[in-house]
């Protein structure tokens, strides 16, 4: 009886002292202050373990086609260079800030593609990735990630003639599109839902595997930042 009755005591401390802790605001959460070793130790390991129990049984697909990798390459560059940085560019203000530090595009070269996969379809909490499956058919998603792959063979000259080829940033889902010219048209397809009304990612969408004819002179990567901003 005696023991319960210290097991009882301790107990309800260690909970006055997680809500003392808590209440008292003694963490910091601040992105420019690392966790501690251990929570960091702790944290990392809880994400890898979730991430791969949830990614196992994913089925991949045929990653080495052409086609699925140019489409990877027009969405990876407007979407994930910022944080992920490319063949070639530098560090960005995400990439220096976010923490923790997100992998660099040289990493994700390396990460299982099931996992690579999950990760870009769910994101991941206090990370800064975002689950771009909200927005974005598993096509698209996959074509990043056969992308990925190639990464560690790549030279910032091949990303750059990819992501010209690739026929922009279009995964059909979560984005308003009221194309202005021919160029966009030609891009997305030629048949488009209300211009005025964002897409649903359960609506019908182009084949990203369809090969767009750009005009001469267009479809080159668009900088990530205006160049007027400067620190």
């Amino acid at each position: 009886m005696k023991l319960i009755k210290t097991l009882v005591v301790l107990l309800v401390l260690a909970f006055i002292g997680a809500g003392a802790f808590i209440g008292l605001g003694i963490y910091n959460v601040a992105a420019d202050d690392p966790h501690w070793s251990i929570t960091y130790r702790m944290m990392e390991t809880l994400r890898e373990r979730s991430i791969s129990t949830r990614a196992a049984d994913i089925k991949v697909p045929p990653l080495d086609d052409e086609a699925l990798i140019r489409s990877g390459a027009g969405n990876f560059n407007s979407m994930c260079v910022s944080c992920h940085l490319s063949p070639g560019a530098s560090d960005t203000e995400l990439s220096l800030g976010l923490y923790p530090v997100p992998p660099t595009w040289s990493e994700l070269g390396t990460t299982d593609p099931r996992e690579a996969f999950w990760v870009v379809k769910h994101g991941v909490k206090m990370s800064g990735m975002p689950a771009w499956g909200k927005s974005m058919d598993d096509k698209y998603i996959w074509g990043m990630v056969a992308l990925m792959r190639q990464f560690p063979k790549m030279t910032a000259a091949r990303y750059q003639q990819l992501v010209a080829s690739s026929g922009g940033h279009q995964h059909g889902g979560g984005e308003s599109m009221a194309p202005a010219d021919s160029t966009l048209s030609a891009v997305h397809g030629a048949d488009h839902h209300d211009q005025e009304a964002p897409r649903s990612s359960f609506e019908p969408v182009d084949d990203p595997m369809a090969e767009a004819e750009l005009p001469s002179g267009e479809g080159a990567p668009k900088a990530s930042h205006d160049d007027g901003h400067v620190h």
